[in-house]
């Protein structure tokens, strides 16, 4: 019955186009669709793929990305292949890469693949299509019902005790797989933004939130991974739904070598996993001159 509720939910909802295949998976109910391939490495360009993370890595936090690193993957593209994976959603990712006033044209031009929204989503540029993981949707959704009502009760009453100079709005955004924490609140403004990542930095806001969420629901955080990255937050997803999880999509192809590049590679970063992932080759950078100067040297290798 339980089954039955779901796929017909799923089909309602238009989440997916043809009925699915439903699967047990990780002890949770799951839909399973047919993705559409992803484009292979061609003959004209080397096989190889850098992955880029986006914030402080391509672009400052959340600000558009500068002319010299476009210019750059303007280059890039014409030697190897190119892609992002990062947490924010698709308009805001196309806000920030962008170049003129089309932002959709300027990443068709010059990415290959997204991934977006802690990285359960894949945006094929080549075919100009969203694929969309439909077993996250409801496996989250489930997850949801069991636990994640214990731990935003927690986040709102931290926050609402936690002395900081600025508090505004937003403070905990649900996203397609994973939620975003943000002690501050994601409404401020980019100068308080700035101003609170040096208080951060200082203070270890974030780190002693994490802390706390481990001390009081022990059981939770066996389950629920915390994640800090950018300047005011920190992402929230099961064990194993972090940026690795793109890998799948890219990993059967026939690219030779797959470079990542993140500036939160450290321990409790969010660039952690995938940058100790045996399947990628990690660049640490800590802002887009940095990243800018580690592909130059890659694609001056390249014949």
């Amino acid at each position: 019955m339980f089954t039955k509720i779901f796929k017909k939910f799923a089909l309602q909802k238009k989440l997916i186009k043809n009925p699915p295949i439903l699967s047990r998976f990780s002890s949770q109910f799951c839909l399973f669709n047919t993705y559409p391939p992803i484009p292979m490495a061609k003959a004209e360009r080397a096989p190889i793929l850098l992955l880029f993370d986006v914030d402080g890595t391509l672009t400052p936090a959340r600000l558009k990305v500068e002319p010299f690193v476009w210019e750059l993957l303007t280059e890039a593209r014409k030697k190897v292949y190119l892609g992002i994976v990062g947490g924010s959603d698709l308009p805001k990712q196309q806000e920030q890469l962008s170049v003129g006033n089309n932002a959709v044209d300027s990443l068709v031009l010059y990415l290959g693949l997204m991934f977006k929204k802690a990285h359960v989503n894949v945006y094929s540029i080549n075919k100009n299509e969203m694929i969309r993981d439909v077993r996250i949707r409801i496996s989250w959704f489930i997850f949801f019902l069991n636990y994640l009502k214990r731990f935003i009760n927690f986040c709102l009453h931290y926050i609402a005790d936690l002395d900081i100079p600025i508090k505004r709005g937003t403070f905990v955004e649900f996203r397609s797989g994973m939620i975003n924490v943000s002690p501050i609140g994601r409404n401020c403004s980019q100068e308080e933004r700035e101003e609170f990542y040096k208080y951060d930095q200082k203070h270890k806001i974030r780190e002693k939130m994490i802390q706390e969420f481990a001390n009081q629901l022990p059981d939770l955080a066996k389950k629920l991974k915390c994640s800090i990255g950018g300047q005011i937050s920190f992402d929230v997803f099961p064990h194993g739904w972090d940026k690795t999880y793109c890998l799948q999509f890219v990993e059967k192809e026939n690219f030779k070598e797959v470079h990542f590049f993140g500036d939160k590679t450290e321990y409790g970063g969010n660039d952690y996993e995938i940058s100790n992932d045996k399947r990628t080759i990690s660049h640490t950078v800590k802002n887009p001159k940095d990243t800018a100067k580690i592909v130059s040297e890659i694609l001056s290798k390249i014949n």
